[in-house]
C-alpha cells in the first residue's frame, strides 16, 4: 500500500460517492430494506457531497490515486437537528472495506480534530450507531465521550459524542 492523505474537493465527488456506497454497503444486511433504501438514496445522491463540501473541510486517503477513505469536518455555525451551532462536527467517515484495519479512519479523524483545533474550535462532535462497532471503538480511543442517545436513524440506535479540544493541544495516538 502506498497511502497518501490530502484534502478532498469538488473534483472528487464521483469517487467520494462511490466510496460511501461501498463502505456503508457493508450495513445493507443489518438494516431493513426500507431503511437501507433511505440510506443508499442519500449516499448515492450527488447533492449529498456538493452540499457538505460547501461547508466542510474534506480529508481523503488514496492508494494509487484511488480514494479509499474520507472524513468531513464541519465548522461551528452550521447547526442541524443533532449538532449545536457552537460545535464543529465530523461527518461521513468512510473507509473501503478492503482497507479496514489499517488505521485509515483513525488518521482521517485525527486530521479533522487537528483542523478543528487549528481553527479555534472548542468542541468536536459526531454521532454513530449501534451497528458501527469499529467506529464506536475508534472514537472512544481518541477521547470522544458519549453525551446522549439521539433519535433513531434508519431504525437503529445512535449516540452523540463530544471531544473537548479547547486548551488541549495534544492529540491521542
Amino acid at each position: 500500500m502506498n497511502l497518501k492523505f490530502r484534502e478532498g474537493n469538488s473534483d472528487d465527488i464521483l469517487k467520494l460517492r462511490e466510496l460511501a456506497v461501498v463502505s456503508y454497503g457493508q450495513f445493507e444486511k443489518i438494516l431493513t430494506t426500507e431503511n437501507w433504501t433511505k440510506l443508499y438514496t442519500n449516499l448515492a445522491a450527488e447533492s449529498s457531497y456538493t452540499d457538505i463540501l460547501k461547508i466542510a473541510k474534506c480529508y481523503v486517503c488514496e492508494d494509487e490515486n484511488k480514494i479509499i477513505g474520507v472524513a468531513y469536518i464541519v465548522p461551528s455555525g452550521n447547526p442541524n437537528d443533532i449538532f449545536e451551532s457552537n460545535w464543529s462536527y465530523i461527518r461521513m467517515v468512510a473507509v473501503h472495506p478492503m482497507y479496514s484495519g489499517n488505521g485509515i479512519a483513525k488518521k482521517l479523524t485525527q486530521k479533522c480534530i487537528a483542523y478543528a483545533r487549528k481553527s479555534g474550535e472548542s468542541i468536536v462532535a459526531l454521532h454513530t450507531s449501534e451497528f458501527m462497532d469499529a467506529a464506536r471503538h475508534l472514537y472512544g480511543s481518541l477521547g470522544f465521550q458519549i453525551v446522549k442517545e439521539v433519535e433513531q436513524l434508519f431504525g437503529k440506535r445512535y449516540w452523540l459524542y463530544h471531544l473537548n479540544i479547547k486548551g488541549n493541544n495534544e492529540s491521542r495516538q
